[in-house]
């Protein structure tokens, strides 16, 4: 099975690289730790040096920091790359939206957004008066197109019914984690929005970071995986980290076997999936950058994706459809 580079959005006169730096990590902080500003400048150099043309920020990473960043990374190459970036749901009142991208702007040191993304839904404010925003911005050339992020069929049949064109939906999608797979992803494959898959590695953990779950520190056990006991849980699950670590651990050798990294196997995995556009991938370091890229050369069969799918079935059918990956109570709407 070929794994294409590109891929273009519908509602857009643009393609993106179905690999996307996504420019959260590159802040440190929150759980990702200490960065050097150096490694985050290099990482993303690499990424646009190595074929990469798509990145994906937020005004929330950082507050506005990831945006300068990337801004600082490519000064003069704004033309060659397609930014993605996002308005907070606090944001989505027809003000708020038009004055948050105006921040973004001016972060990005840019003149227009390509694809401009509503971060989580807020059923407190009508999704048509925030998506009527989006129309006034992208009239303007402020933005070349919109989509959304953690959107469930009822955001999404809401914004169709209104006569909107989303461009794509972000979802958290990975080998671990394939909740969008019962009601979501059919959805937005039958309607043509297209997703993008965030955490695809799992936070490291479909890397073979970590061996068991006491070794995964508790900022990065926030998720349904692991108990609720857990310092940083918002959710009130039981948990399953017996079978999310023997889920790994099968996918650990089946990559053993093949002599392909697991990283870049679990990322093949999604790429190949129908309605997936890009997965998004960040890399605090070159070096990250340099593995993840090893993906779109992966020899990857129906056989091996038909394995992938076999082993992690039942934590799929375990954890359910809530694709929350973080809360009991989705806000996945």
């Amino acid at each position: 099975m070929q794994i294409s580079t590109t891929y273009q959005l519908p509602n857009t006169d643009f393609e993106i690289s179905r690999m996307i730096f996504g420019c959260w990590a590159i802040v440190g902080g929150f759980n990702w730790g200490d960065q050097d500003e150096r490694d985050s400048l290099q990482a993303i150099k690499t990424a646009y040096e190595s074929g990469i043309t798509t990145f994906d920020t937020a005004e929330a990473y950082g507050a506005g920091q990831s945006e300068n960043l990337l801004a600082k990374a490519l000064k003069g190459e704004r033309k060659n790359i397609i930014i993605a970036s996002k308005v907070g749901p606090q944001d989505f009142d027809k003000e708020g939206v038009i004055k948050a991208c105006e921040r973004g702007l001016k972060n990005l040191q840019s003149e227009y957004i390509d694809l401009y993304q509503l971060h989580w839904p807020n059923p407190a404010i009508p999704l048509e008066e925030t998506l009527e925003a989006m129309e006034i911005l992208k009239k303007q050339g402020k933005i070349r197109s919109y989509g959304v992020s953690n959107f469930g069929t009822q955001s999404l049949n809401i914004a169709k019914n209104a006569g909107f064109s989303l461009s794509s939906n972000q979802m958290a999608y990975n080998l671990l984690f394939r909740a969008i797979e019962f009601e979501i992803l059919p959805h937005c494959v039958a309607e043509d929005v297209p997703i993008l898959c965030y955490s695809p590695i799992m936070q490291g953990l479909l890397t073979g970071k970590f061996g068991n779950e006491e070794e995964v520190p508790d900022d990065r056990a926030r998720t349904r995986h692991f108990t609720k006991e857990r310092s940083q849980a918002r959710h009130q699950d039981e948990g399953c980290e017996e079978l999310t670590f023997e889920t790994i651990s099968k996918i650990k050798d089946l990559s053993g076997d093949l002599g392909i990294a697991m990283g870049a196997l679990s990322l093949a995995w999604l790429l190949v999936q129908d309605g997936v556009a890009a997965v998004i991938a960040g890399g605090r370091n070159s070096s990250q950058v340099k593995r993840n890229l090893e993906t779109l050369n992966v020899p990857i069969t129906e056989d091996i994706v038909n394995e992938l799918s076999a082993i992690t079935l039942p934590l799929k059918e375990h954890l359910g459809p809530n694709s929350d990956l973080w809360q009991s109570d989705c806000r996945v709407i």
